[in-house]
């Protein structure tokens, strides 16, 4: 067995068998988190691990999104040429698995909480082994005719979604080749609507003059905009500004992030006669050529007379970026926040957001004695994920849980992010500034909601040796009915 402490709590971990556990690289690897298998532990004879048999179809399902010809990685691995050369990388940057500098870029840590999300091209232990085997024989390319078709993607700058029923843009802002970021409003986009509509996905996407037919050695010489913090709501008379009371805040846009799909249950409201207001937009020079650029906000509506079952999206932010205190040249340094839940809540998406220092984030939900680690996931400042839940698995929390999330920041030479460790550093929009929030959203369930989510959850349970981390009430007592009294009061 093996144990891992952290924010007060010992966590006991069931770990592999010896031959097939996570194992440290021997020497003076920069990497201590590496994870080596072995492939026979899994019946695989390692000798015939090839490329076109096994290795290409593993990239094409988890790398290949972004190395190709037009993706944003600084390389393509779609073909055995392009990819012989990098086979010992490979090896390397898959084997980190969850920490700062792994491929592909899921940080999920997957011996603990809830392993169910949306779109994980994460690799499995089996995969893992077979990278490994592969690389360590020479990286042999194997029979042509093994070689899967080759994925088709959409072009570079198309909807992954698909086309939108609706599409907004930003106004064009220009970025010289070098200078200082920008910060700030870029206004707002009138949206047009005659009527309110339920929205069941948004995706953003950047448009510039930035050629793709070059390749980029960097994520951000792609692009200019780093992130757009966007909100909507009804304009007023003048058209000069959103009535407050109408406002709605949309997930954030930031460089790699993925599309937007909400639940089929939860819609999010675009009103009639709104806007979106772009109100807090980060962009910097990519350092090669003055660039103009704009966003494009692409949105998918639910079917006209579509009425959400669940209406209000939790009010749960978490997190810290205005007072915290972090120190140069310290490893593991902690951060907590909490907040107690005033509804039923539905966690629909885990999303750690740190700056330079960051390295992992972990939540947790306390429900009276009980502790529940949800999830931890390493953390790259290089790369944004959102973690989607499946919906089967989203964690099911009564209200009155305390929600608990926890910061891991280093600030010394070995993170390599970190522009210079000597700086102390307190709360800041900038990435040599901190902060640690959950930038995931959840949905506020009514007590009739909460109960039929929990006996969906109970109907798939076999027996009560299956647990479910995530729904902490899952396997409590149905309360019986109340009946009513003639004097309206209810009882028993």
């Amino acid at each position: 067995m093996n144990t891992r402490l952290f924010a007060g709590s010992v966590m006991v971990l069931l770990m592999m068998p010896v031959a097939a556990t996570a194992q440290s690289i021997a020497g003076s690897d920069p990497h201590p988190d590496v994870h080596l298998y072995a492939a026979a532990d899994f019946g695989i004879d390692p000798e015939n691990v090839t490329f076109t048999k096994d290795i290409a179809p593993i990239l094409q399902r988890s790398c290949q999104s972004c190395h190709r010809a037009d993706g944003g990685a600084p390389m393509p691995l779609t073909t055995f040429a392009e990819v012989r050369p990098w086979a010992r990388s490979i090896k390397l940057r898959t084997s980190i698995r969850d920490r700062m500098g792994a491929m592909p870029p899921f940080y999920i840590e997957k011996d603990l909480g809830i392993l169910k999300f949306k779109d994980d091209p994460s690799l499995s232990d089996e995969e893992l082994a077979k990278i490994q085997a592969w690389a360590d024989n020479g990286a042999p390319r194997g029979d042509p005719a093994d070689m899967p078709p080759p994925r088709e993607f959409a072009r570079a700058g198309d909807w992954t979604l698909g086309e939108p029923d609706l599409v907004l843009r930003s106004r064009e802002m220009t970025v010289p080749a070098i200078g200082p970021d920008r910060w700030g409003d870029i206004g707002l986009v009138p949206t047009g609507l005659t009527e309110d509509r339920y929205v069941k996905a948004v995706e953003v996407r950047e448009i510039n003059d930035i050629s793709t037919d070059t390749a980029s050695t960097t994520v951000g010489g792609r692009w200019v905009f780093h992130h757009m913090t966007y909100s909507s709501g009804v304009l007023n008379e003048e058209g000069t500004g959103i009535i407050g009371d109408t406002r709605t805040r949309w997930p954030i846009h930031e460089v790699g992030r993925n599309a937007d799909i909400f639940p089929e249950k939860f819609g999010t409201l675009l009103q009639a006669n709104s806007a979106l207001h772009l109100g807090a937009s980060h962009l910097h020079p990519n350092g090669s050529q003055e660039t103009t650029a704009h966003l494009e906000f692409g949105f998918i509506f639910h079917p006209k007379g579509y009425t959400p079952e669940y209406g209000n999206r939790a009010r749960m932010r978490l997190g810290n970026g205005t007072d915290i205190d972090v120190v140069p040249g310290r490893a593991g340094q902690e951060f907590h926040s909490f907040t107690v839940l005033q509804q039923h809540t539905k966690i629909v998406a885990f999303e750690p957001h740190l700056h330079a220092p960051g390295t992992r984030m972990c939540i947790e939900a306390i429900w009276g004695t009980n502790h529940f680690t949800l999830n931890c996931a390493g953390y790259d400042h290089n790369w944004v994920k959102q973690y989607v839940y499946e919906d089967d698995a989203a964690p099911l929390l009564p209200k009155g849980t305390i929600v608990h999330v926890i910061g891991f920041l280093d600030t010394t030479s070995a993170n390599k992010n970190v522009a210079d460790n000597r700086n102390w550093a307190g709360g800041g929009r900038r990435s040599v500034a901190n902060m640690f929030i959950d930038l995931g959203y959840s949905v506020e369930l009514t007590e009739e909601q909460f109960q039929s989510e929990m006996a969906e959850r109970r109907a798939k349970m076999k027996s009560r040796n299956d647990y479910d981390v995530g729904c902490p009430l899952c396997w409590a007592p149905v309360l019986p009915e109340e009946s009513t009294t003639t004097d309206g009061s209810a009882q028993p």
